[in-house]
Parts: C-alpha cells; structure tokens; sequence
C-alpha cells in the first residue's frame, strides 16, 4: 500500500481493525519513503564513503612498504597485512559520531517530518492506531540502523578486498583464525554495532513525537548525542559513564578475543535494550496524547 491509499483512505476505514497484511503494507511503505528520501541516500553514501577512504590513507600511508602506525582507530595497524581488518577499521571509526549523527537524522524525522508535512493527522485516518504507527517507525528506523552498519562494512571489505591481502587472521589474543572464520565474526560485529545504535534510535524518536517540525528534531537529537559523547570523557564524571548509551560502544571489539569476552558486550546490549524501553515508552505516551488534528 503506498502512502498516496493510505492518505486518501476515507475516514470511515477508521473503525475498521487492521489486518496483519495492512501492516506490513504499512511498514512496507514507511521503509520505501524512508529510503527513498535524498537525505538518507546521502547518509548511506557518506557511510561507504568512510572505510574507502580510511583504505586508502592507509594505503598511501604505508606505499613504501613500512607497517602501519598503531595509532587510529583499532585494529588500523593490521590493516596492511589483512584488509578484513579494515571491516573492523570502519566500524570503529564511524560509531562514535557518523553512525549514530546519521541514525538520530532519521529517528529525529520520523514523527516530526510527518507532521511538519501535515501528512501525520492523514495517515492516522487509516485503521492503524498511533501504537501500531509508532512501533512501524521504530522498526524502519531500526532497519536503518542495519543498513547503515552493514553499508559501512560491506564498503569496507570491498576496499580491504581491492587494496590489501585477504586470509587467516590474527585475534586480538594472538590467536590464528581461518579468513572465514573471520568473516563471521565480522558478521557479527556489524550486527553488534546496529544493535548499539537502538538506544540513540529510541531517543530520536521520542524527541520527534515533542514537535512538529523535523529540523529541529534531528538538530536536538543530534545535539544530545554530542553532549553524551563530551560528558563520556569527562574523567570526573566516570561514575556516570556506565549509564551512558555511548560507553559501551566500542566493545565490539571483544568479539576479536579467543576466547570472546562478554562482559562489555552483555552490558552494551542490556544498555540500549534499557534505553529503548524507556525512550520507547516515553514516546508512546507522548505519541498516544499529542493533538495532531489541529
């Protein structure tokens, strides 16, 4: 169903109950006017953009045959000996602001954008219900959250493919693993990465159900994001660090570990599920009372 039915749907679908299958045309069309948007192409092109060019510093950095430095993101000065390092490279270097910036645009204009546009009173005409709207933005967002991870690491590892050697590996722990071994934990680190952003997602739409205007949606989402990050550094906050969405990011790469640790990694994981509980749930009620017939 696109979102031209589902605007014009006459105001006696109303009392109708949806069916499975409107919801998922629902969720079908949010995703295509999601993804469709110039603003999020461009997001996802800066997205590839970032582990090409990391490549090819790296490439140019080290073109007299000399290894990389250790300094940068992690694992950067492995990268000359295996390009799968620079899957992990990209991750790394994005999550702290690139990643989250470009999921809180897309969070921060969920609500907001609709009713800016004045189609958000229109499409709940339809026999959705604000909870089921809510829960099919939440989704798309969390589908872009996905997305955008596994663009950064496909990009990546085209470029580690086309600029350095491929094979085994070595783990963090010294330990030697098999290049498809790697590749599955590669994997799985790109899905960790996506489930660290739901928090930032959650909050990006709980800012977007407060006004009716996008811009200031994402400004605000985006604004909190850096205040979290600065606050994060600050030594003589550290008691507040572990409560911090952003703390906990980076401990994917304990999945590089033999064996793997999962301390960081359960805690980042509960963290965000914490986070989206709550934003999500202030979102709702916000969502559930906010007049948007006027």
């Amino acid at each position: 169903m696109s979102r031209a039915e589902t605007v014009s749907a006459p105001v006696a679908e109303a009392s109708v109950r949806p069916c499975p299958l409107w919801t998922l045309g629902l969720f079908h069309d949010e995703l295509r006017t999601t993804f469709r948007r110039w603003r999020t192409l461009a997001l996802l092109g800066v997205l590839a953009a970032v582990p090409v060019l990391v490549g090819i510093a790296v490439r140019i950095e080290t073109g007299d045959g000399s290894a990389g430095g250790g300094g940068g993101p992690a694992f950067v000065s492995q990268i000359t000996s295996n390009g799968l390092f620079l899957v992990f490279t990209a991750l790394a270097a994005p999550l702290p602001f690139f990643l989250p910036m470009a999921v809180g645009v897309v969070a921060g204009d969920a609500v907001a954008g609709e009713a800016g546009a004045g189609t958000l009173r229109y499409l709940l005409v339809a026999p959705a219900g604000r909870t089921r709207l809510l829960l099919t933005k939440y989704a798309t967002v969390m589908v872009f959250c996905l997305a955008a991870t596994l663009v950064v690491a496909v990009s990546a590892l085209a470029a580690g493919a086309l600029l350095f050697p491929l094979g085994d590996l070595t783990t963090i722990s010294g330990t030697r693993i098999t290049f498809g071994e790697g590749l599955v934990r590669a994997l799985l680190i790109a899905l960790v990465v996506a489930a660290s952003l739901l928090g930032v997602a959650a909050l990006g739409l709980f800012v977007s159900t407060l006004t009716n205007s996008g811009i200031a949606a994402m400004a605000t989402t985006v604004g909190l994001l850096i205040t979290v990050q600065i606050l994060d550094q600050i030594p003589q906050l550290h008691a507040l660090h572990p409560y911090l969405f952003s703390h906990y990011w980076l401990s994917f790469a304990d999945l590089m570990r033999e064996p793997v640790y999962w301390d960081d990694l359960t805690k980042n994981l509960g963290l965000q599920a914490l986070y989206a509980a709550v934003f999500g749930s202030a979102a709702w009620a916000r969502f559930t009372t906010k007049d948007v017939t006027a």
